[in-house]
């Protein structure tokens, strides 16, 4: 050990001491220091870019060149001539500083082009091939050796710690924006260049009225031979796994020209690689940004949905993947643009599950429940799309996306406490969104902005729960002989009827949800540093639930009953609700910039109507205005890097799901009635964010804090039934208030071909919950650390290692001792490309858990792939695939709160090993 780190210390000192630094400084004519100017070292003789960087704020730079050696020299600014300047090395270094004239001509934008990073403003462009070494294979395997760039567990792009918002090719939406599909589907060999565009704007109209710091999208540039022909690939499959076949086919296909595109992606297989799971087709909101969040308004649209749990390779023993997705743009002239996609998806997995139960208040409830879960889901979404721009100051947006879906969720289960349950729900639920918006520029000084949202919505699930029953027993007394069965103690609360050898408990339950979002902005630009923003709008929302919770006597002679519940305020069964919302809101912004401070304080007065009935008899109504301030302040004290304040006060309101007074059935062991008299909830939220970009130092560093306080929180008020572990629950507004405190930072830096980044999350929560008659205070304690280091070689084997702690600390007023939970997860991954055919690539992680120093589980995941191809412009690839190698069984994870502890052991896919072909078109 001690000799080759002696070798690599000589290998460094040899390499460093074979270079000398060339340093200056870059002003203009008037002598002012340029900030961020491009500078190139181009070796005469290769003709290849030797060393780049960037000036500073004080127009200082610096290269790291070989001794005897002769470079051309380059400089260039937007808006100024090109430098080029011969400069031979020796053997000491060199300092020249330069001086740029005026000059409006793009020379030397070839030169420049090739640069690995380069900033244009609030545009970063990074150059793909700079950073690629062979290994990858899609889009997302170059964003990871971006700098500044990160893909999270979820496969969604994030940069400077903010999502991506939309995700162009060419400038065309690939299926409207979801940096998911993008990631997963577009070819690496096609990109040429990835755009970041920071302080995104839609409307080109309202870029220069608006803040936009908070959002980012990314536009993907493809090489010119990709462009009028068809480019992608297709790849399919066999494997071996230790229960089944495995299969995969995966067509890949695109077509871009300047008038239209399309883009067909397919994908079978059962190996676990789900490109999107139910989660993202119920989340794909076509593009669509609500407006009401911004204007103080925040109203929960009621979900009924099936209770379908979310599968992927490290959570589900079996996936079953179907999808076929095809999107278009057409550009039938220069005004107008028309674009769409359709997708089916089809998902079918499987789950097990082994929980083990520990309650903090009744040991006897304690409970050990294993749980076999099949899921089926089959979902249709499309959406079109239309922008007609008749000039500048004319543009007119219409969209229209809808979701259909089919579910089923069948569950068997054993509890140590109630024996064997069955359980089935399925649903057939829809939802269509509808968008117009009309931007009109009427002068230099006024703009109007309208946008009109409608929504349309049904969820239908039907829930069925089969109980076991011993009709003998259900007047024992828990110390006799034969003690009741565990549910008959929640059958009396439910009034159901006990002498029967089954429970047989049924639910339907229906909502139905319309709401329109309509609203109109004036912009009065002030002067080039000021403008005021008027605005009105309203929010109309009407959710009607019904639902019938009932016992099944007869199955065959389809007689059923109707329990009359002893828990709740005149409980009953059924639900007959209708809720109406209505908010008319105005107000106004004020944004000013002075030097590097922009401030935009404003405030919007709404006016609330809310009323709901119940049964057709009963009636809830009320009415109340609140006025809600609003504040940001953004110190930009460069072009990349920043501070931003922001304040804001919001109101929440809930859905009809929490007013609705009728029994409904959360599962087997939850029962559920709401309130009709619920209030808002009001929230104070105030953060703090700083950014900065550094090309000069090759750093960036992102940071953000963050306060919370919720007034008259909705909490949840849980009683169990006496001997049992089946809860009902009710809600009401919490008259404590509750609070939450989190801040994370992450510093990453280059040293030349080595990444390093270091980061960090804490969260403080303070919140209240209603047990058995009892007020709980709950506060939460969790940091957690992450430190990478890797090699970003263009030629050589690339290593990437990732540390991860985490520590929490769970203080509950009913828990007797603080709950203690430490996560390690250390992990490395390894790629490279050998002898320009081999493909080379490993990923091995390991996983910790600990609970209050004892170790709760452990396992290690280890992924590898060998990939031939003849070079990298051959068209047949051949990849041996293999997944979880170690063939881990299992993974647990430990939760902890006010009312249990539990640690929940989840079986995973096996050992899988599959050979493909990939042939790239």
């Amino acid at each position: 050990m001690k000799k080759i780190l002696l070798i690599a210390i000589l290998m460094v000192s040899g390499i460093s001491s074979a270079q000398i630094k060339l340093s200056g400084i870059v002003k203009d004519t008037i002598g002012n220091p340029l900030e961020m100017a491009n500078v190139i070292a181009l070796d005469t003789v290769s003709k290849k870019i030797s060393s780049y960087g960037f000036t500073d704020a004080k127009g200082y730079f610096k290269l790291d060149l070989k001794k005897n050696t002769v470079y051309n020299i380059k400089i260039s600014y937007i808006g100024l001539k090109s430098i080029s300047d011969i400069v031979a090395t020796k053997g000491v270094d060199v300092v020249k500083n330069y001086t740029m004239l005026n000059d409006n001509t793009l020379d030397e934008i070839s030169i420049v082009s090739k640069m690995p990073v380069t900033i244009k403003g609030d545009t970063i462009v990074y150059n793909a091939d700079s950073f690629k070494n062979g290994t990858e294979r899609k889009l997302e395997d170059v964003l990871k050796k971006l700098p500044g760039v990160e893909i999270n567990e979820a496969g969604e792009i994030e940069i400077e710690g903010k999502k991506v918002e939309k995700v162009m090719v060419d400038g065309k939406d690939f299926f409207d924006g979801d940096s998911k599909l993008a990631t997963k589907n577009i070819p690496s060999n096609a990109v040429d260049k990835i755009q970041v565009l920071r302080n995104f704007g839609d409307v080109s109209q309202l870029r220069g009225v608006q803040d936009n710091q908070d959002r980012i999208a990314l536009n993907i540039k493809l090489k010119e031979g990709k462009k009028n022909f068809w480019f992608g690939d297709v790849t399919a499959g066999l494997g071996d796994s230790p229960n089944d076949g495995l299969y995969l086919f995966q067509p890949k296909l695109f077509y871009y020209t300047p008038k239209y595109t399309l883009n067909i992606i397919g994908d079978v297989n059962n190996i676990g690689e789900v490109v999107l799971n139910r989660r993202d087709v119920r989340n794909f909101s076509g593009g669509f940004r609500s407006q009401s969040p911004s204007n103080g308004t925040n109203l929960s649209i009621a979900d009924a949905g099936i209770g379908f749990l979310n599968a992927n390779a490290r959570n589900a023993n079996r996936i079953e993947t179907k999808l076929s997705a095809l999107n278009f743009s057409y550009s039938p002239n220069k005004k107008l643009d028309l674009s769409g996609f359709l997708i089916f998806s089809n998902n079918a997995n499987g789950q097990r599950n082994i929980t083990t139960e520990n309650y903090i208040d009744n040991q006897n409830r304690n409970d050990v429940v294993t749980s076999t879960t099949d899921q089926f889901s089959n979902t249709g979404l499309f959406k079109f799309s239309a922008i007609y721009k008749k000039d500048f100051n004319n543009q007119l947006n219409y969209d229209i996306v809808g979701r259909f879906s089919n579910e089923r969720r069948d569950d068997a289960v054993n509890s140590r406490v109630l024996s064997n349950i069955s359980e089935l729900e399925r649903a057939t639920p829809f939802r269509i969104n509808q968008n117009l918006s009309y931007f009109y520029t009427a002068s230099e000084k006024s703009i109007f902005a309208l946008e009109v949202q409608h929504l349309l919505q049904d969820e239908d699930p039907f829930y069925v729960a089969s109980l076991e029953n011993d009709p003998t027993n259900n007047n024992n007394l828990p110390t006799d002989a034969n003690p009741p069965d565990g549910f008959d103690s929640t059958a009396n609360v439910l009034g159901l009827d006990g002498t029967l050898p089954m429970y047989e408990l049924n639910q339907n339950r229906r909502v139905q949800s319309n709401q329109a979002d309509v609203k109109l902005d004036y912009y009065y630009i002030l002067n080039e540093k000021s403008n005021l923003n008027f605005v009105g709008g309203t929010i109309l929302s009407r959710q009607n639930f019904d639902s019938r919770f009932f016992q099944v006597l007869d199955p065959v002679a389809g007689t059923t009953l109707d329990p009359t519940p002893t828990f709740g305020t005149n409980p009953r069964t059924t639900n007959d609700t209708e809720y109406n919302f209505t908010d008319l809101y105005a107000g106004v912004r004020y944004r000013a910039k002075s030097g590097i401070f922009t401030f935009t304080p404003g405030f919007t007065v709404h006016a609330y109507n809310m009323n709901n009935t119940q049964y057709g008899t009963e009636y809830f109504k009320e009415t109340f205005q609140k006025l809600l301030p609003e504040f940001r302040m953004i110190m930009q004290f460069k072009r990349s890097e920043s501070l931003t304040l922001d304040y804001r006060q919001q109101v929440n309101f809930t859905d009809v799901n929490q007013i609705a007074r009728g029994i409904v059935a959360n599962g087997y062991n939850a029962y559920f009635s709401g309130s009709a008299d619920l209030m808002n909830a009001t929230i104070h939220n105030v953060s703090l964010f700083y950014r900065s970009f550094n090309l000069f130092n090759a750093s960036n560093v992102f940071a953000r804090v963050a306060y919370t306080k919720t007034i008259d929180q909705i909490s949840t008020n849980f009683n169990f039934v006496p001997n049992s572990v089946v809860s009902t629950r009710t809600n009401l507004n919490s008259p404590f208030d509750n609070e939450t405190f989190n801040a994370f930072g992450r510093i990453g830096k280059t040293f030349k071909k080595i990444r390093t980044s270091i980061g960090g999350n804490f969260l403080y929560s303070k919140s209240f919950q209603f047990l058995q008659g009892g007020v709980n205070q709950n506060e939460i304690y969790n940091h957690s650390y992450t430190t990478t280091i890797g090699t970003n070689f263009i030629k050589a084997p690339n290593v990437s290692l990732r540390y991860r702690v985490s520590f929490t600390d769970q203080i509950s007023s009913n828990r007797p001792q603080d709950f203690k939970g430490v996560t390690h997860a250390p992990s490395i991954n390894f790629d490279a490309y050998i002898w320009n055919s081999l493909t080379v690539r490993s990923d091995f992680s390991f996983n910790e858990v600990k609970q209050n120093g004892v170790v709760t589980n452990s396992f290690k995941i280890w992924d590898m792939t060998f990939a031939y191809r003849k070079n990298r412009d051959a068209k047949w690839e051949y990849e041996l695939v293999g997944s979880n190698l170690l063939g881990t069984d299992s993974r647990a994870t430990v939760n902890a709160n006010n009312i249990l502890t539990s640690i929940n052991e989840t079986f995973i896919l096996p050992r899988f090993i599959s050979l493909r072909l990939r042939y790239q078109l």
